[in-house]
């Protein structure tokens, strides 16, 4: 809302109990205590601070990185949820770095961009390509202009012909290192550091499937 700072702010929905300011909450994922000098809530344009918040309630939290789509806030309790499920995105393009000078800003663009469900990032094991995977092909006009406008960074996509991104798990440890050894070129990781296998058509995933039962394909990720 102020283009000379830009803030992150997450939105966080109360279920139950009663927000308060300056309240120690603990953060589940991080198992960590956090207290908030300023939760906001908005109304058009207007940002007022708030002292309590109710089952309803939607109020915004500065964020200086802490929080990813799906976390927890309680008063103690370790209360574990599933998290928001990730699906493997339908369109696939390599993001080129247009300006070395701004290196530092794309990555720091591109890191909290995903953190915000924008689309989907993929490291390529053996180039380390960051590959972005969409829904639709307007989502990688919207990172463009967002990295050059709100980061100062700008890139430039390659085309990518791939048809899945595919997270792959196993009980097997030995069919798994097997798998991670023959099928290299086609592995990389995703935000998390979750191993993901980059099929490039669907007869390549049905080959993969066929020749390697052992290892599960998943097409969503709730991690």
């Amino acid at each position: 809302m102020d283009p000379r700072h830009r803030d992150r702010i997450a939105f966080l929905r109360i279920c139950s109990g009663t927000f308060e300011r300056n309240t120690n909450y603990l953060h589940v994922r991080q198992g960590k205590k956090i207290k908030f000098s300023n939760p906001t809530s908005f109304m058009a344009s207007k940002k007022t601070v708030v002292e309590e918040a109710y089952p309803g309630d939607v109020v915004g939290l500065y964020d200086s990185g802490n929080f990813k789509i799906g976390d927890s806030l309680t008063e103690g309790e370790e209360l574990h949820f599933k998290g928001i499920p990730r699906f493997s995105p339908e369109q696939f393009r390599v993001v080129v770095n247009a300006d070395p000078m701004k290196t530092k800003q794309l990555n720091k663009g591109l890191d909290q961009l995903m953190d915000e469900g924008v689309a989907q990032l993929f490291i390529r094991d053996f180039d380390q390509a960051k590959i972005i995977g969409t829904v639709g092909a307007l989502q990688f006009d919207v990172i463009q202009y967002r990295l050059e406008n709100e980061y100062g960074a700008k890139c430039r996509y390659e085309p990518l012909n791939l048809y899945k991104a595919c997270w792959i798990t196993s009980d097997d440890e030995a069919a798994m290192k097997e798998f991670l050894q023959r099928r290299k070129r086609d592995l990389g990781r995703d935000k998390t550091g979750e191993v993901v296998y980059l099929a490039e058509s669907s007869w390549s995933l049905k080959m993969a499937q066929d020749n390697h039962p052992e290892i599960q394909f998943h097409f969503v990720s709730e991690k």
